[in-house]
């Protein structure tokens, strides 16, 4: 293990808590409602971790893969949770069922949304713009708008304001890792809600490949256009996953921080100043994520804000 390049931590906001993809272990940590902080972690399947997540552009459809499977399971297992706090009576939580299909209606309303819809108005439009490549200029601006504009309005919610308090806790907490600082509250509150690898950089980065390789096409039928913009978007996913992965090793350099400053603005509309309790929850699964992957013993449940001490060994 000693010759293993350091693991970039990363992860995403769920129900009330705060999942962080670690090495081999996902490490994941809720707030329950009588304050308590509950701590969950797996081991990661080998389907992730094996030699094609080393290859330029696979691994970029790999972690697409592993972002959609590992993001739905962690947020049924928040949901489940909350369910429990709701309803202590209900033991078997929401079924996988409801989870799956409501990640492939996302999906389905996600594609159609932003890259179908988009499609059309621009086609829509062809006899005024008279050009393949203006066409698909208008189609990526359109494609942006929508993007922000859904950002927006769905910001504008209470839950999902507190979701996206935890995403900049997460955010937080990973930038104070990768500094070396001990992870307490006061040293996370260094550091902004931004971070170069983050989710909300990646789908900017897709709009803006995706005008790219759309443009390469030259224009082809309406029905073949719909196709592409199905078909090619794992290959646009992995090409945008390399472009932000270049950019978050390097950014400390120029070109570094030019990729990922447009990624860096957007996060203004998806992160949110969290509290001192949201933070505490961030850095459980940061700990917890750690702790799994070093082998070590990492408790179900802490007692509420205020009483509980880190686990010994963890930074």
């Amino acid at each position: 293990m000693a010759n293993q390049p350091p693991h970039l931590y990363g992860g995403q906001a769920v129900i009330e808590g705060v999942m962080i993809r670690g090495r081999d272990h996902f490490g994941m940590a809720v707030r329950r409602q009588d304050g308590s902080i509950e701590q969950h972690h797996e081991l990661l399947s080998s389907i992730y971790n094996g030699r094609p997540r080393r290859w330029p552009l696979v691994r970029g459809f790999l972690t697409l893969l592993e972002t959609l499977i590992l993001g739905i399971k962690a947020l049924q297992l928040s949901a489940n949770m909350a369910a429990r706090d709701q309803m202590p009576e209900e033991e078997e939580g929401i079924p996988g069922w409801v989870m799956a299909s409501t990640l492939g209606v996302s999906l389905v309303f996600g594609i159609g949304l932003f890259f179908v819809t988009p499609l059309l108005i621009a086609w829509a439009l062809n006899p005024v713009l008279n050009s393949a490549l203006l066409s698909e200029i208008v189609e990526g601006v359109i494609r942006l708008l929508f993007l922000l504009g859904y950002i927006t309005l769905i910001g504008m919610l209470k839950d999902v304001k507190r979701v996206f308090a935890y995403h900049g806790a997460e955010h937080m907490t990973v930038h104070a890792q990768e500094a070396g600082l001990p992870l307490t509250v006061a040293n996370v509150r260094k550091f902004d809600t931004p971070h170069p690898r983050c989710g909300t950089a990646f789908l900017l980065t897709v709009v803006v490949v995706s005008v790219v390789v759309f443009a390469l096409l030259l224009g082809p039928p309406l029905e073949w256009r719909i196709a592409s913009r199905i078909l090619l978007l794992p290959v646009i996913a992995a090409v945008s996953y390399e472009i932000i992965r270049f950019s978050g090793a390097h950014q400390n350099t120029w070109y570094g921080k030019m990729i990922s400053k447009p990624g860096l603005w957007l996060q203004k509309l998806t992160t949110r100043q969290p509290d001192d309790q949201q933070i505490e929850v961030a850095i459980r699964a940061m700990e917890t994520a750690i702790a799994a992957d070093a082998g070590e013993t990492v408790a179900r449940e802490i007692p509420p804000s205020g009483t509980e001490k880190a686990p010994d060994g963890v930074a």
